[in-house]
């Protein structure tokens, strides 16, 4: 039972680190803001709609008609609200660097919820269904990318007229936001939990630990009835 109390004070720990003084930086901000404008972008790519622009005028002549995939109108919409796609994302903190950020429920609260689900006392500081709220740190990322867009959004205009057989992400973050000392993050790629096994093995452990404990609880009622 003494394992299982450190390994839960373990996994309690790195949940703790989501409220931390560990905020994101530049990069890792500029990266997920184009993460979410390239997918936004690209569910719409294929459109074939076609707008009509202008007002027909007394003179006869009919109102301009544009594609919708190279307009104005497409950039508008995909950017609209697209800084609160961040509070989708969710503190990892069993991964390094900026993979710390991902949609989807972490692997260490995952494992605390289905130990709660088994009746084990687990104590974050706060009520269990603020569990899934956004972290501080997705809420300052968020915040930082509304002031970063705000900022760059001739940039990202530029981008989308002129600039589209770059990436965003190099066009945006590395040519315009962040100094070369400053794009560490760019480099990181989730490859899976490839080179985090150690955090995983604890993880688990904790989850079979806790199975082993009511084994033996079971072993030891068992016994007791029988005497």
């Amino acid at each position: 039972m003494k394992l299982v109390g450190l390994t839960l004070f373990w996994l309690c720990s790195l949940v703790s680190a989501e409220d931390s003084e560990r905020l994101p930086n530049k990069c890792e901000v500029c990266k997920f803001l184009t993460v979410e404008l390239q997918e936004a972008l690209e569910k719409t790519a294929r459109s074939r709609e076609v707008l009509e622009v202008g007002e027909v005028l007394d003179t006869g002549k009919r109102r301009k008609k544009i594609k919708y995939n190279t307009s104005e109108t497409r950039l508008t919409e995909a950017v609209d609200n697209i800084c609160n796609r961040i509070l989708q994302y969710h503190v990892h903190a069993e991964r390094p660097g900026s993979l710390r950020y991902a949609k989807g429920s972490s692997q260490t609260m995952t494992t605390l919820k289905n130990l709660v689900g088994k009746g084990v006392k687990v104590d974050l500081g706060l009520p269990y269904e603020l569990w899934d709220e956004p972290s501080v740190e997705v809420t300052d990322m968020k915040k930082q990318c509304e002031k970063m867009l705000e900022q760059y959004e001739a940039v990202v205009e530029d981008w989308y007229f002129h600039h589209q057989d770059q990436r965003l992400e190099n066009f945006l973050c590395e040519n315009h936001v962040l100094k070369t000392s400053e794009q560490e993050c760019l480099k990181e790629v989730w490859k899976g939990d490839l080179g985090n096994k150690g955090g995983a093995e604890e993880v688990t452990s904790a989850e079979e630990e806790g199975a082993k404990q009511e084994q033996e609880d079971d072993i030891k009622t068992h016994d007791a009835g029988e005497l």
